[in-house]
């Protein structure tokens, strides 16, 4: 990770956007400008919660942060080091991401313990040693009775035969196993069943308590954006159109929600 220059830390921010430019089939007819001098600022140890529209620039926004993408105008910062020419596999040593599909965050045909021992050697070098610890086995079993879902009697199953439920909860633990600076949350109990959703987001919820680690998320369900985190933003066409945090969002509700959807609907010609 680049070294910090004093000119570029900041006391109040530890994840920064700055005058973010990003344009999709530049040049083409199908162009189209997403975000155009847009800024974001997080504080250290803040659970930032982010909904909109199809097309906000919710996704993107991800992206940017970890590198999946590159951006046209701007600069990115965490914790005071500017990161905008790193790419993604530098960047992911210091940013933990759990995507939408619960196939994406583990290795489906590795078992349970060769994922958590692929992620405890996480940054480490590999050679044509044995890949799996079994010395640190009792340390993974102690790590999953966390989680409660039984998985430290499935330590020798392949990830493919877990629930997505089970899956997703794994992808959250593996990231806990190495230190990180930010935390990314990509639609993570998206494609959940309801009850395996409040499961994982009770997880979520602890691990970020816990590791007092910063935290983005992005999520469609209202009730999970109002009751978690302690910030929470609204983006539509690139830009935040509402940003709340502290005794503010915590009075907000599903309702208040819905009626901001509904006003910026009623703004764009009922578009979204």
């Amino acid at each position: 990770m680049p070294q910090k220059t004093e000119s570029e830390k900041s006391e109040s921010s530890f994840v920064e956007m700055r005058h973010i430019y990003k344009t999709f089939n530049k040049g083409s007819v199908n162009e189209s400008v997403l975000f155009t001098d847009f800024s974001l600022s997080v504080r250290k140890g803040s659970f930032v919660a982010v909904v909109g529209s199809n097309g906000s620039g919710k996704t993107t926004m991800l992206n940017l942060l970890c590198g999946s993408i590159p951006v046209d105008g701007g600069a990115v910062f965490i914790d005071g080091s500017d990161i905008t020419a790193l790419p993604e596999y530098r960047r992911s040593a210091f940013i933990g991401r759990v995507f939408q599909d619960p196939a994406a965050g583990t290795c489906p045909k590795l078992t349970v313990l060769e994922n958590m021992s692929l992620a405890d050697n996480k940054g480490g070098r590999f050679g044509l040693g044995r890949g799996v610890n079994r010395r640190r086995t009792d340390y993974y079993r102690t790590q999953l009775e966390m989680l409660k879902m039984g998985l430290e009697d499935r330590l020798t199953v392949p990830v493919a035969s877990l629930s997505g439920g089970q899956r997703q909860a794994l992808a959250l633990l593996i990231c806990a196993m190495s230190p990180i600076k930010l935390l990314i949350l990509d639609e993570h109990t998206a494609a959940l069943d309801p009850k395996s959703s409040e499961t994982v987001m009770e997880l979520t919820r602890r691990f970020v308590e816990e590791k007092r680690v910063t935290t983005v998320m992005v999520t469609h369900n209202l009730r999970f954006a109002a009751g978690f985190g302690d910030r929470l933003i609204m983006m539509h066409k690139g830009a935040a159109v509402l940003d709340v945090c502290g005794e503010q969002k915590a009075k907000l509700g599903v309702k208040d929600l819905t009626a901001k959807f509904d006003e910026i609907s009623i703004e764009v010609g009922n578009s979204i």
